[in-house]
């Protein structure tokens, strides 16, 4: 039963791995449009001092977004401003303190930005963790809040920090020129089990099952998000993206086989994070997107995700059970 437990998340996972590596291998990449300025937009990035994160922020302060990077890492942090501010005179960022593991880091550094009085366009949920952009494959661990690793920093860290936001979000968007919420899943999802105990468990019998488990909790978490702010009417929209497999620190917990088997065809199938980047910044901003949520988004196209993320009863209990855990109102509109 132990093996089992333990290797069938292994093989599930990497099946699903194998399947995009290849795509990547026989298709080409997206390439991001000529997109409108965006002056006068502010977005929120977590994780955004390396990686992915820091690609992204990138682009975005090319299209004139004021941005804002949310990091663990203050050295990292500070050192992705002077970088880009470097190469762009104009460029409109700036780095704030985040650890999306600690939920009371989330709330401060909500209480900080609303005391600047800025408007937000954009958030996208990428990382902010202790290390890396994102958590996968770290050993079992508690935050300080006492929450699986995974768990906490894929999920409910950043579903608190949108919950928080929701206000300026809605309060910055209007009909045609919608806030947006991106959150960035993983194609790890579709090996994830789909039972609402799995979801909220506290174990980590397998870092896979668990780094899996989180991402899918991540698509469920946005579809039921959308349709709340939908029946809510309210100006945001909130889509799930998966960037595919980029080349990035998130894979230094792969165990050595893989690791190594990894660097090797890093440079022939795998996206650079510039390339990552290129379809978040899509979601984020792109004409073509206005209005558009609840989806699963791959190289700037509407794919199916899971069956399972699609289960509206099992998005619906793990809101409410998240909501529980957080001490949160179950509705956003009371």
């Amino acid at each position: 039963m132990w093996i089992l437990s333990n290797i069938i998340p292994v093989l599930k996972l990497y099946f699903v791995g194998l399947k995009v590596l290849l795509y990547q291998l026989f298709h080409k990449g997206f390439t991001l449009p000529v997109l409108p300025k965006q002056n006068g937009k502010v977005a929120i990035v977590t994780g955004g001092a390396r990686g992915l994160g820091y690609e992204t922020v990138r682009q975005l302060t090319d299209l004139g977004v004021h941005v804002i990077i949310a990091s663990r890492n203050e050295t990292e942090g500070l050192a992705a401003v002077k970088k880009i501010c470097e190469k762009n005179s104009e460029a409109q960022v700036d780095f704030e303190f985040l650890d999306v593991a600690s939920l009371r880091s989330v709330r401060c550094f909500v209480r900080r930005f609303k005391e600047r009085r800025l408007p937000l366009h954009v958030l996208i949920n990428s990382g902010a963790s202790r290390h890396l952009s994102a958590v996968m494959l770290v050993p079992e661990g508690r935050t300080e809040d006492e929450f699986e690793t995974h768990f906490a920093t894929n999920y409910l860290g950043h579903f608190l920090l949108t919950r928080l936001l929701l206000d300026s979000l809605v309060h910055s968007g209007k009909d045609g020129s919608c806030s947006r919420v991106v959150s960035i899943s993983s194609s790890a999802h579709y090996a994830a089990d789909a039972r609402l105990q799995d979801l909220l468990s506290m174990r980590c019998s397998s870092a896979h099952a668990a780094y899996a488990r989180s991402k899918l909790a991540q698509v469920l978490f946005t579809y039921r998000l959308h349709h709340v702010l939908r029946c809510g009417g309210s100006p945001v929209t909130a889509t799930a993206l998966d960037p595919g497999l980029v080349d990035t620190g998130l894979y230094e917990r792969l165990c050595r086989p893989a690791r190594l088997a990894q660097r090797a065809v890093a440079r022939l199938c795998f996206k650079t994070p510039a390339e990552g980047a290129a379809a978040v910044v899509f979601a984020a901003v792109s004409p073509d997107l206005e209005g558009v949520g609840g989806c699963y988004l791959y190289e700037g196209q509407r794919i199916r995700s899971s069956a399972a993320s699609y289960d509206e009863d099992l998005q619906a209990g793990l809101w409410r059970n998240t909501c529980d855990l957080l001490d949160l109102q179950d509705s956003l509109f009371d």
